[in-house]
């Protein structure tokens, strides 16, 4: 049954690989194909797009399509519009009636969301002009309504075309419009004409930031996974090194460990690889990021088995995990299906700067998965110590201190990150702390790198590594009878027993003291 459900799963996968490998991702590069609008207030919107933009190094000299290239070049932010297209319906183009049949474009920086629209008389919010908006606000009858930034001249930026006769299609000139101002910009297309109902856009737009065409948000990212890669270098140099001296005494916690720090290699410089090829071209390459996805959900499940596992004492106090194995090999397998998916919906794919909140769907098994493996762990924990401080096992009893005080550590730590940025994204509802908005997923990086790095410390391959390892001659067993027996008094020894010559208890003081690595020398030093 346990196959069945992996196999299942591992097909399911596969097939949503394939799915968004045939899909593709352009994410700079904003595709519009026949998208239709939604009905708001009083206008028709389609949401075009929007990115973190820099302000150009040097002012660009022109809007035209011609000076594209060279904006391209000399470092300048633009949105650039390629073959546009805007497709009405027939009974639309056959209507008689006057009304117009304009589909206007608008481009506004966050801060000048107040410029677009109006209400009369202090009633509702209205975006397009209507006769009593027309006499109060000097706009144009069903046309959209805006007002010029004070704080940024010449924004918003609006324009359109208009159907002509009954024609079907209205073609939009390519258009560059260029950005001299750092600042979140969003994209609208919207008509106001009920007539028009059923209009569909196609063709797409090319957002540019004067460093590459990575969106804003992403952009520090890519140096980001660049440092990290390094540190993933040298922290591997040192385990590796140590590793190779002591090869001969290295435990399977420890090759597990190797493993983890190779896939956070993989990981780090395929996330970069990914932001490099995507700053360069503006187009995600679509297999760079799923293998990029795939190696931190498979790193990400193996760390948390690795130290569930540990927790329980695996190789250290018991030599195997009994019938807890299938149950621990189940939640591996859950939680990487759940992490893979996630994932892939928040970084294949991605356009916007803007994450959906329908994505919320899928982060909540994640975390509720990360929750039962945390309380999993602290429980196992708690049992091993008490197993360990029963048996005086004061070398190991010692490193499972520290790597327990580390996890509480960055337990409370994640609590109290993850209450900030619930505080950040609720208090950042427009999207306007952009540029500070990649050090959320970074945190979470940064934070799995250095317990990782605490675990590689206490682990580290060594002369006396063996001295942490299960060992296989009776004196380790865990079970219900040693345990009672341990701590349920002895019999009661005889006057001639405890008479006996002193040469045999020299000898039992002898063979106690000539232990060199065993649990009782070590009590005795304490």
């Amino acid at each position: 049954m346990t196959f069945h459900r992996s196999t299942m799963a591992s097909s399911s996968i596969g097939s949503a690989l394939l799915l968004l490998l045939f899909l593709g991702a352009e994410a700079s590069l904003h595709d519009y194909s026949k998208d239709r609008f939604v009905h708001k207030g009083n206008a028709f919107v389609l949401h075009g797009g929007s990115e973190g933009l820099y302000g150009s190094i040097a002012e660009s000299n022109g809007s035209s399509s011609s000076s594209s290239a060279a904006a391209a070049s000399n470092g300048d932010s633009f949105i650039r519009f390629e073959k546009i297209t805007f497709t009405r319906t027939k009974e639309a183009a056959e209507s008689k009636e006057n009304d117009p049949n304009l589909v206007q474009v608008v481009i506004f920086e966050v801060e000048d969301r107040e410029s677009i629209g109006g209400s009369a008389y202090g009633g509702q919010r209205a975006i397009c002009c209507t006769p009593d908006l027309a006499k109060m606000e000097s706009c144009k009858e069903g046309a959209i309504i805006y007002r010029s930034s004070s704080k940024n001249p010449g924004w918003p930026q609006v324009f359109g075309v208009s159907f002509e006769g009954t024609g079907l299609v209205a073609a939009m000139p390519s258009k560059t419009i260029p950005v001299t101002k750092t600042g979140m910009y969003n994209l609208y297309f919207m008509y106001c004409n009920p007539k028009l109902e059923g209009l569909l856009v196609e063709g797409k737009t090319i957002w540019k930031n004067p460093t590459g065409y990575l969106p804003g948000r992403m952009a520090p990212l890519m140096n980001f996974y660049g440092c990290m890669s390094l540190a993933f270098v040298i922290l591997g140099l040192f385990w590796f090194y140590q590793y190779a001296r002591f090869w001969r005494e290295v435990l399977p916690l420890q090759n597990c460990v190797t493993a983890v720090i190779a896939l956070g290699m993989l990981e780090m410089t395929l996330w970069y690889f990914d932001y490099a090829e995507f700053n360069e071209t503006g187009v995600r390459p679509t297999v760079i990021t799923m293998w990029a996805v795939t190696f931190g959900a498979i790193k990400r499940t193996v760390s948390r088995v690795i130290i569930l596992v540990v927790s329980m004492g695996f190789g250290v106090v018991r030599p195997t995990l009994g019938g807890l194995t299938s149950k621990v090999l189940l939640l591996g397998t859950t939680f990487f299906i759940a992490s893979e998916v996630l994932e892939l919906v928040e970084n294949v794919g991605t356009i916007s700067d803007l994450s959906g909140k329908a994505r919320l769907f899928l982060v909540l098994p994640v975390a509720f998965l990360d929750a039962f493996f945390i309380l999993w762990i602290f429980i196992s924990l708690s049992k091993t110590l008490e197993k360990l401080q029963a048996r005086r096992m004061t070398a190991k009893l010692d490193i499972y201190r520290k790597f327990t005080n580390a996890l509480g550590v960055a337990v409370v730590v994640s609590v109290g990150w993850i209450v900030y940025e619930l505080y950040f994204k609720s208090t950042d509802v427009y999207n306007e702390l952009w540029q500070s908005a990649w050090i959320i997923p970074a945190f979470w990086q940064v934070l799995s790198f250095s317990l990782l790095c605490i675990i590689c410390a206490l682990w580290a391959p060594s002369q006396s590594s063996t001295r942490f390892a299960y060992l296989d001659d009776g004196s380790e067993d865990f079970n219900k009878a040693e345990t009672l027996g341990f701590i349920s008094p002895g019999p009661v020894l005889s006057k001639d027993t405890r008479d006996s010559s002193p040469t045999s208890n020299a000898n039992v003081l002898h063979s106690i003291n000539v232990s060199s690595d065993g649990d009782m020398e070590e009590d005795k030093r304490e």
